[in-house]
């Protein structure tokens, strides 16, 4: 017997996450994750910190040198790591 008003349990748990308001911090904390993998280790291994707040990721460096190479590249980067997420989850990136 074939049900009708079966759902895909993947948007099951999409809708779960949005009426809970735990989307947009997985999402954060995927792009957090991300970061080395979209970067590559060399540039992760100058990297301290990085958080978001309001859309804005803050990421920590220690060479400054590779803070205004990136800051170049900021929206391609952006890009990127909205892309590697599935989501638009940030807006901007900040280097300090």
């Amino acid at each position: 017997m074939k049900r009708n008003d079966a759902e895909q349990i993947g948007d099951i748990i999409r809708n779960y996450l949005r009426q809970e308001s735990l989307e947009t911090p997985l999402n954060e904390q995927r792009l957090i994750n991300s970061w080395k993998e979209v970067l590559g280790p060399a540039i992760a291994s100058y990297t301290q910190e990085l958080y978001i707040r309001n859309q804005i990721l803050y990421v920590h460096l220690t060479s400054a040198a590779l803070r205004q190479e990136l800051m170049m590249g900021r929206d391609l980067l952006v890009q990127n790591l909205n892309r590697h997420v599935g989501a638009v989850v940030i807006t901007n990136i900040i280097f300090r």
